[in-house]
């Protein structure tokens, strides 16, 4: 006699430390395919005519790639029901530091010649570095304090650090926008924003802040 099919209620299967045991290398390859890339096309001539400019863009496109995948992870594990997939969000945040580190960088040497005074100029006097630079410093501090070491020193500070992600990302939107300002190109910026918006309304909604109830308060005069 055959056996019923699964209703649509049976409860699904976790995964488990073995699942993510494959998931990870894997996300750790995808991780590094933009620098992968980046060598590829540098042997091969595919850097276009300025390679300087090509890859101070494409890597701080990378970093917001990496950052709003860091924060769509605990939508998706709570869509999905899968709580394991919180173990994936320090890799993605520590690739979403290294691309903006990258950035950064490439901006230093390749745009300011490696000299602090003319950093600290382009720092004061354009809009998009000093935002840039904003998100930068607690991006930065995020990092450093990714480890178990740090989370156990800061204790509950940690969890309130950590929430500075949602500030970083908006931030770096508004950076990438100001960027595309002056080419007056804000498809992407908009595509970012929206999607970083959607993720903070997700997270509002699942803390009860943005329930009918908060929304539209009954009326206790009645």
């Amino acid at each position: 006699m055959m056996s019923a099919a699964p209703g649509p209620n049976a409860r699904r299967r976790n995964w488990t430390a073995r699942d993510m045991a494959r998931i990870k290398p894997l996300v750790f390859l995808l991780g590094l395919y933009p620098l992968l890339r980046w060598v590829w096309l540098g042997f091969t001539g595919g850097l276009g005519a300025n390679p300087p400019e090509f890859l101070i863009r494409s890597s701080g496109i990378w970093a917001l790639v990496a950052l709003v995948l860091t924060l769509s992870i605990t939508p998706v594990r709570r869509l999905i029901g899968q709580p394991i997939l919180l173990r994936l969000r320090r890799m993605l945040g520590l690739f979403a530091f290294f691309y903006t580190f990258l950035h950064v960088l490439a901006w230093a040497f390749w745009e300011r010649d490696g000299s602090l005074a003319f950093m600290w100029e382009d720092v004061l006097q354009r809009d998009f570095v000093t935002v840039g630079t904003l998100a930068f410093l607690p991006m930065a501090a995020l990092a450093i304090t990714s480890t178990q070491g740090w989370m156990r020193r800061l204790g509950r500070s940690w969890q309130t650090l950590h929430r500075s992600v949602y500030i970083i990302a908006c931030l770096s939107v508004w950076h990438f926008w100001l960027v595309r300002s002056g080419k007056n190109d804000f498809a992407e910026p908009y595509l970012y924003g929206a999607i970083l918006a959607i993720l903070l309304l997700a997270r509002l909604w699942h803390k009860g802040r943005l329930s009918p109830a908060r929304i539209f308060p009954p009326d206790v005069t009645r």
